[in-house]
C-alpha cells in the first residue's frame, strides 16, 4: 500500500502539472510533439494529429514536448510556424508556463474540498483539559472539564477559534460562555502576555489564558460551498506557510538541516498510507500547493526562472541572448542540483541517526 500511495500521489501531482502546460499550449493553438504519462522507455503510444501520446514505464509523472520550445532551434518541419511555442507572442508562452504550478495550486483546491465535502472539518474540541496553576484561568475559576461555547458572544466550534480570539484580545479582557456540566456559566478572564515557542521554534509572547485542551476530536459538517470556501483557505494557508518557512530560513531561524528531500516525502507518505486515505488525500494536497509554490521560485529551469526570463524580455521588447539564457540555465541547474544533494545528505541523516 505504502508503495501504490507513494506512486500514485507523486506521480499525480506531477503528472497533473504537466497537464496544466499541455491544456493551455493546446487552447492557445499551440503545436505539442508528444504528451506522456510516465518517464523512460515508452511502452505505447498513439497519435492524434500531430500529438503523440504516451505510456512510459516509469510512472512518476509524465512530461508535454511543445513544438519549437527552444529558441535556439525553432524550426520544426513537421509544424507551421504559427504554431511554435517560441515564436508565440510573450504573453501566451507565460500562460504555458504559469499553468503547471496554478493546476497544482488548483489540485489542492481540489482535494482539499473533496475531504471536507465528505468528512467535514475536524478539529480539537474547545474544551479544558487542564488549567495551569497561577495562570489568569485558575484565578477566573476556569476549570478542567469545560467546555468554552462562546467567547465574547462569538460561538465557537474549535479549540483553534478560541486560540485565535485569545490572540487577537490583545491582553483585554474576554467573556467565556462556559458549559459545565448541566448549567451554562459566564467568567470574564484577562490573559497575560507569556514566552512560548512558535511552530518555528522561536521565542515570542503572546496573550495566553493557561489552559490546555483535551485530544476530544469534534467534526462539523459543510455543505458543497462551505467546502469551497474553506479548502481555498486551506490551499492559501500551505502557500503561505510554505512562504514562511522559506524566509524562517533565510533568517536563520530555521536550520539548513531541517530540509527535506525525496527520501523524506517518500517517508510521510507512507506513513499516511498506513493510517488511511484520508491522511493521504491530506498530504497529497499540501504537497501539491508546495510543488506549485517551489515552481514559482525565480530560478532558471524551473517554470518560476522560466516567467522572470520572459517578464525580461517583455519589458527590454527583445529576447535575451542565446549565450545569456545557456549561463542562466546552467547555473539553474546547478543550483538545483545542489539543493537536492543537500536535501538527500539530510534525509539519509535523519534515515540513519
Amino acid at each position: 500500500m505504502g508503495f501504490i500511495a507513494v506512486v500514485l500521489v507523486l506521480g499525480g501531482l506531477i503528472f497533473f502539472h504537466e497537464l496544466g502546460h499541455f491544456l493551455v499550449a493546446r487552447m492557445l493553438g499551440i503545436g505539442v510533439k508528444a504528451f506522456a504519462l510516465g518517464f523512460g522507455p515508452k511502452l505505447w503510444s498513439f497519435r492524434a494529429g500531430m500529438t503523440e501520446y504516451r505510456l512510459c514505464a516509469l510512472p512518476l509523472g509524465g512530461y508535454v514536448m511543445l513544438a519549437g520550445e527552444s529558441p535556439d532551434s525553432p524550426e520544426e518541419p513537421e509544424f507551421p510556424k504559427h504554431l511554435l511555442f517560441s515564436l508565440r507572442p510573450v504573453w501566451q508562452r507565460m500562460c504555458v508556463v504559469a499553468a503547471g504550478p496554478i493546476f497544482n495550486f488548483l489540485l489542492a483546491w481540489g482535494l482539499y474540498w473533496a475531504l471536507f465535502a465528505s468528512q467535514g472539518q475536524m478539529g480539537l474540541a474547545p474544551t479544558v483539559g487542564q488549567v495551569l496553576p497561577e495562570s489568569p484561568a485558575m484565578r477566573a475559576d476556569i476549570r478542567a472539564g469545560d467546555n468554552v461555547l462562546k467567547v465574547n458572544g462569538r460561538s465557537i466550534t474549535f479549540w483553534d477559534d478560541l486560540t485565535q480570539q485569545v490572540q487577537a484580545s490583545e491582553g483585554n479582557a474576554i467573556t467565556l460562555e462556559i458549559k459545565r456540566g448541566k448549567e451554562v456559566v459566564t467568567a470574564t478572564v484577562t490573559p497575560e502576555l507569556r514566552e512560548r515557542k512558535n511552530v518555528f521554534g522561536e521565542t515570542v509572547k503572546s496573550p495566553m489564558l493557561g489552559i490546555v485542551a483535551t485530544r476530544e476530536i469534534v467534526t462539523m459538517e459543510l455543505d458543497a460551498g462551505q467546502s469551497l470556501k474553506l479548502s481555498a483557505k486551506e490551499t492559501w494557508r500551505a502557500i503561505v506557510n510554505m512562504v514562511t518557512a522559506l524566509v524562517k530560513m533565510i533568517e536563520r531561524v530555521v536550520p539548513a538541516d531541517s530540509i527535506g528531500g525525496p527520501i523524506l516525502i517518500v517517508q510521510l507518505i507512507n506513513r499516511e498510507a498506513q493510517e488511511g486515505i484520508i491522511g493521504v488525500l491530506a498530504l497529497a494536497a499540501a504537497l501539491s500547493a508546495n510543488l506549485g509554490f517551489v515552481n514559482l521560485l525565480p530560478i532558471p529551469v524551473l517554470d518560476g526562472g522560466h516567467l522572470a526570463l520572459f517578464s525580461l524580455e517583455g519589458l527590454t521588447r527583445k529576447p535575451l541572448s542565446e549565450r545569456a539564457r545557456s549561463v542562466a540555465m546552467r547555473l539553474g541547474i546547478a543550483m538545483l542540483a545542489a539543493l537536492m544533494l543537500f536535501a538527500t545528505y539530510n534525509d539519509l541523516r535523519r534515515l540513519f541517526k
